[in-house]
């Protein structure tokens, strides 16, 4: 009698080939589609941080532009006007001559500057002869302020000095004017930088028909 033997193959039950790894089985192709899905995901979100990113910087690029080219910040212009000169005396029995003025400061930018408290101060020759307070304000953009104050001279210092007299003979007297105001500029509530404003003038006293004339340069540097 011939023996016959079946033997049945896995194959036959299972249209995917098994494979025994750690006491458990798994199928190799849905492991390779579920790892394709997971690395298109990662794709997909890498690529969407880019764009993000690649976005914000073209936002950031077009505001610096903006900032510097529609909105370059220009110098302001500064004019001083001495008040009351037909009470001003420079030669008296004080050590002090108090000039009022006021200084007129034109923004053209289109930004706002603010500066804290500061001072400026008048000077003849090198000497510094008077400080002129400014205090803490503000210049709205695009506008024209008025800022009035007090300069009370040191005449003790002129007296000494032998230039002094001969300008006074002469019915000119000739000083300087500086300052530097420390603040920042700020625009549609968003934009905020430091920045300082230096301030350098020439005022010139017409002592004898009560007139005085001022030019000032500015520069602003963020």
């Amino acid at each position: 009698m011939r023996s016959q033997f079946f033997f049945s193959s896995p194959t036959l039950f299972f249209p995917q080939k098994q494979v025994l790894k750690s006491c458990y089985l798994y199928y190799p192709e849905a492991m390779a589609t579920s790892d394709l899905k997971t690395n298109l995901l990662k794709r997909q979100r890498g690529l969407k941080i880019c764009l993000c990113v690649s976005s914000l910087l073209i936002i950031i690029v077009v505001i610096a532009i903006i900032i510097f080219t529609i909105f370059k910040p220009k110098n302001p212009a500064v004019f001083i006007h001495p008040l009351d000169l037909e009470h001003f005396q420079l030669v008296s029995d004080s050590s002090r001559a108090p000039l009022g003025m006021v200084i007129t400061v034109v923004n053209p930018n289109y930004a706002r500057f603010k500066h804290r408290n500061c001072s400026g101060y008048l000077k003849y020759g090198d000497k510094i002869i008077a400080e002129v307070p400014f205090g803490t304000r503000s210049y709205p953009s695009r506008s024209t302020t008025n800022l009035t104050t007090t300069a009370d001279i040191e005449t003790e210092k002129l007296i000494e000095d032998p230039n002094f007299w001969s300008e006074i003979e002469g019915g000119i007297f000739n000083m300087t004017a500086e300052a530097k105001l420390s603040g920042k500029v700020s625009m549609v509530k968003i934009i905020s930088l430091k920045a300082k404003i230096y301030i350098s003038c020439v005022i010139s006293l017409n002592i004898t028909a009560v007139h005085a004339t001022s030019t000032c340069i500015t520069k602003i540097k963020l």
